[in-house]
């Protein structure tokens, strides 16, 4: 273990679904370097094997890159930090292959990252927040949380996909361009005719797949783009604000973060901040250059995990798909 006066440098490995992103940061939480490629598909969704056989392909670039931006030498590198879940298999392995060999080589400690942590970590600490009720809302996520007694504990998700899924797999289906997201948000603020569409809210857990179909239903009906966009994502984040709302009432927390790749959309982000006005609550959410995926978020978390003495070994580095938020201890959180 390092002595505390010491700054540590931390090298974070991204490579949980088509995001292959490395990035170095100091123990002070200073992003040296963020540099990462992504795998965007001929057609169709993201393919596991094909994704995880880019990254295989970029994984030097993107390294040689990283270093070169931070201006640090490998030799500096203190911890190697990777996803270790949840996210695809081929892609997690593929993170993991390169941060074993890496922790080997330099020799030193290699430390797993719940991803999901990472996300509400990064957001902490580019926000300043100290203990928020979290919505963390991407393309393979939707969790509403908060910290209480050593971890992050769940109090709304989903039960199907995510809303950001439910967002790529319709601009898809629309011969709109991937990620779908930022496409649909600029077609629904041109959007003026509400359409219905079923809003699925079960106690504190959602449903978007039904949500889903029936957006691409009214799209194939003719309904006109810009209607649809805007309808979908009303109901969408209504939803999303339905629960996180109720979430907040019990919780009482004094602040709310949202943070994942979907909370870079302007509309969700109103909608939530009105919410945490009412309840007199701080609101705060990721830049929106580090809401995606990204590999800074793997190396601040790893560097937390790491402060608290828990590196592990290459035999117990084996990737967890569903490694759920509320499983991965948070011994900082509380401090």
């Amino acid at each position: 273990m390092h002595s505390k006066n010491k700054e540590i440098l931390c090298l974070g490995i991204e490579s949980t679904a088509h995001e292959f992103s490395l990035g170095i940061v100091s123990s002070d939480g200073k992003i040296l370097a963020n540099v990462g490629r992504t795998y965007v598909p001929e057609k169709g969704g993201i393919h596991p094997r094909e994704s995880a056989q880019f990254f295989t392909a970029v994984a030097g670039e993107v390294l040689d890159g990283v270093l070169k931006k931070s201006k640090v030498k490998s030799s500096d590198i203190d911890a190697i930090a990777f996803s270790q879940g949840p996210g695809l298999g081929p892609c997690l392995r593929t993170g993991a292959t390169v941060a074993r060999a890496l922790a080997t080589y330099l020799g030193v400690p290699l430390v797993g990252v719940n991803h999901c942590v990472a996300h509400i970590e990064i957001g902490k600490l580019l926000t300043g927040v100290k203990d928020p009720l979290t919505l963390y809302v991407s393309g393979g996520n939707t969790i509403v949380a908060a910290y209480e007694a050593g971890r992050y504990r769940v109090f709304g998700e989903t039960l199907d996909i995510a809303v950001g899924n439910c967002l790529d797999v319709f601009a898809r289906e629309a011969g709109l361009s991937h990620p779908g997201g930022p496409a649909i948000e600029k077609l629904a603020a041109k959007g003026k005719n509400f359409i219905q569409l079923p809003y699925v809210v079960k106690g504190m857990d959602l449903s978007f797949s039904g949500l889903l179909t029936a957006a691409t239903r009214k799209f194939n009906e003719g309904c006109k783009i810009e209607d649809v966009c805007f309808s979908l994502q009303e109901v969408a984040f209504s939803m999303l604000a339905e629960v996180t709302e109720r979430a907040l009432a019990h919780t009482e927390k004094p602040e709310v973060l949202l943070t994942g790749g979907v909370a870079a959309n302007k509309r969700l982000e109103s909608m939530i901040n009105s919410i945490a006005e009412e309840h007199e609550a701080r609101f705060y959410v990721v830049p929106a250059n580090y809401a995606g995926d990204n590999g800074a978020m793997i190396a601040w978390a790893g560097l937390l995990t790491y402060k608290y003495g828990k590196p592990i070994s290459i035999e117990e580095s084996l990737v967890k798909q569903r490694w759920r938020l509320d499983e991965a201890d948070v011994p900082w959180a509380g401090r």
